[in-house]
């Protein structure tokens, strides 16, 4: 998925990826404060956040395989 990119730019992408994740988290916990969302676009939002996480582990594990003994 990300096999191209070195491990500077996957520092980056994963920087930017975590910081887009925590904008949606706030976002979420906002909407769910106040009461007022359209639940459609809540579930919108928890799937893009998933979508967000999987990114992440996906390029948490390019930088840190596991290497069995």
């Amino acid at each position: 998925m990300f096999g191209d990119l070195d491990e500077d730019a996957l520092l980056s992408k994963l920087a930017e990826l975590r910081s887009e994740h925590r904008s949606l988290d706030a976002e979420v916990r906002a909407a769910q404060e106040c009461g007022m969302i359209d639940q459609l676009k809540l579930v919108r939002l928890k799937r893009r956040k998933l979508l967000l996480k999987d990114l992440i582990f996906a390029i948490e594990d390019q930088l840190n395989p596991d290497i069995i003994a």
